[in-house]
């Protein structure tokens, strides 16, 4: 599913416009966005939580030629499914 695709779930399940719907999404993204990026982690009970961990810094290797690299200490970003989010 792709976020055209979403859109329009969210607009027919919850009798909104499309326009409305991609406000709504462009809204709740932009929102955990923003919370992730202040450090604070976002769950959503039923579904699950995001939050951002840091990940050190390490000796890779170049898989061409096999030389060492180093490769930066960087937050990423994780996610850990609720148990209400079953397949």
């Amino acid at each position: 599913m792709n976020k055209s695709e979403l859109v329009d779930a969210i607009a027919s399940g919850a009798g909104l416009s499309k326009a409305d719907a991609a406000r709504a999404l462009d809204a709740t993204t932009g929102a955990i966005h923003g919370a992730l990026k202040s450090g604070d982690r976002v769950s959503l009970v039923g579904f699950g939580s995001f939050s951002v961990s840091k990940r050190a810094a390490r000796t890779g290797r170049n898989p061409q030629t096999g030389a060492e690299i180093q490769i930066a200490a960087k937050n990423v970003v994780k996610f850990k499914a609720g148990a209400g989010l079953t397949v």
